[in-house]
């Protein structure tokens, strides 16, 4: 049926708006009970108790933190991008040093569209012209890296992604302003 030419009913409009609060209420019931599950707190909480133990919670994670007993939520995502110390009872402890950068580069990706990605991302953080030599060292093995990034650059430019000022060695994206 097609509904831009069917003329519909006010009563199937009124029915189908009294029937959208109920399904909403249930939804969100069924979501505020998930949420009191995960934390294992009672359902009968009223609002100012539920802002109470959350704020009561952010205290004592941040006091965890500066002890340097870290809950994740990824671990196996988060835990590559800090130096982890060990796993303990299923939390992972990592040594927190102020102003030390402790991030690991990210692999450059297999895949070709990913790839395309990553350089096209590269490319939206630079501030200027650059190269493949200066984006594959954003990556953790960028040798390896360097000749993928200079075959998406070119692809990226006969695309009119990208323009270049001297005969192909540096890029920058066509449409991005630059201070």
């Amino acid at each position: 049926m097609n509904y831009a030419t069917h003329a519909v009913r006010e009563s199937d409009l009124s029915t189908k708006k009294r029937g959208r609060i109920p399904m909403l209420n249930e939804l969100h019931d069924k979501l505020d009970a998930l949420v009191f599950r995960a934390y294992g707190w009672p359902e009968t909480l009223s609002d100012e108790e539920i802002l109470s133990r959350l704020v009561a919670l952010n205290a004592e994670r941040a006091a965890e933190e500066k002890r340097g007993v870290v809950r994740w939520l990824r671990p196996d995502y988060q835990k590559t991008r800090v130096g982890v110390a060990r796993v303990q009872n299923e939390q992972i402890e990592a040594d927190l040093v102020e102003g030390e950068e402790t991030e690991k580069k990210p692999a450059f990706p297999a895949d070709p569209r990913e790839q395309t990605g990553a350089v096209f991302a590269a490319l939206l953080g630079a501030d200027s012209f650059t190269d493949a030599k200066t984006i594959a060292k954003l990556f953790s093995k960028p040798k390896t890296a360097e000749p993928k990034i200079k075959a998406t650059l070119a692809a990226l430019s006969r695309l009119g992604q990208t323009i270049t000022a001297d005969g192909g060695k540096t890029f920058r994206l066509r449409h991005k302003l630059l201070p």
